[in-house]
């Protein structure tokens, strides 16, 4: 059994090399390895996303009787997606220019983001969630290890 906060950090770092994969090779004018990577990193970001507004804010939610801190945190995750999506557009386009200006901003708001869920969110989602927590990063990490292709 483990908890949200074994599963999900250790996420976030995952989601950091695969951006910085995707980052190198955009730097190196190298665009198929760049496509390709971006491509993993978008994926994983979308996984990411997804174990967390269909599986742990709906159980949070649940518990608290209320939407709290989730809310904010889905409004990040689509700010996050535009820019993942401005980010496919430079990749396509060959734009590293473009790139670095979207993953920039892309990378602040991720490390601000990761803090707000790892230091409070995470912890409260654990204590929130009860005897419900101890099974909530098995179902969390199923997810993400299934679309980690």
């Amino acid at each position: 059994m483990t908890y949200t906060t074994d599963v999900l950090p250790a996420h976030h770092r995952h989601c950091d090399e695969l951006f910085a994969t995707a980052e190198d090779a955009v730097q190196r004018g190298d665009w198929a390895n760049a496509k390709a990577a971006f491509e993993r990193f978008r994926a994983q970001m979308k996984a990411h996303f997804d174990a967390e507004e269909d599986i742990l804010f709906p159980a949070f939610e649940a518990a608290a009787g209320g939407a709290g801190p989730t809310g904010m945190m889905r409004y990040e995750h689509e700010q996050m997606g535009g820019l993942l999506s401005q980010m496919a557009e430079a990749c396509a386009a060959r734009d590293a220019d473009a790139y670095a200006g979207a993953g920039e901003t892309l990378l602040m708001l991720m490390q601000q983001h990761n803090m707000k869920e790892e230091n409070i969110l995470y912890p409260m989602c654990d204590r929130v969630l009860g005897e419900g927590a101890h099974s909530m990063g098995d179902k969390l990490a199923a997810l993400l290890e299934e679309r980690d292709g």
